[in-house]
């Protein structure tokens, strides 16, 4: 397959909202593999398909650790149904804003529904590492970055260095 070059902050890309994707057909499943791709060369344990120029609800993750077999997972127009009222801080990093990492709060557990790469509807609950990722890439499907769950200032000291980096690659700002 095909490794897709990643979208940077503060590419106004990553603020837009992700349209549902109609039907689940070999481009979708092409598209599913490129991501995976895409995030193992990173190398990443999540990405959306923003993150790669292509505005459609689709993420793909991969939590396993380090000489664990992968187990490859791809969400299709996934949906939070339901969330614990319990919260867990992880230290988030981003794909598409490197080399930068902030403890975020979310919800502990959810549970989503989605679709998987054959069109069935699927439900899975997901708590601990899983539950993060999910819920950070499922913000990207929605134009939100993890840095919009720090404090202001952090994200504005953020937003501005990459903005100038982005000035210095000659790269368009948000």
């Amino acid at each position: 397959m095909t490794i897709k070059p990643l979208i940077i902050l503060p590419d106004p890309i990553l603020r837009q909202v992700s349209t549902s994707l109609e039907a689940i057909n070999d481009e979708t499943r092409r598209l599913a593999e490129d991501m995976l791709d895409t995030m193992y060369d990173a190398p990443g344990i999540g990405l959306a398909a923003i993150q790669i120029g292509v505005p459609r609800r689709m993420l793909v993750l991969d939590v396993s650790k380090d000489g664990e077999e992968k187990t490859p997972l791809v969400f299709i127009n996934p949906e939070i149904v339901a969330s614990s009222d319990a919260r867990s801080v992880y230290e988030e990093g981003c794909l598409s804003i490197p080399d930068y990492y902030a403890e975020v709060e979310r919800p502990a557990a959810i549970t989503v529904r989605y679709l998987d790469r054959d069109g069935k509807e699927q439900t899975i609950e997901a708590d601990g590492l899983l539950a993060t990722c999910l819920q950070h890439e499922i913000d990207h499907l929605n134009g939100v970055l993890f840095i919009d769950h720090i404090s202001k200032l952090k994200r504005d000291m953020v937003i501005r260095k990459f903005t100038k980096a982005a000035k210095t690659r000659g790269a368009k700002a948000i």
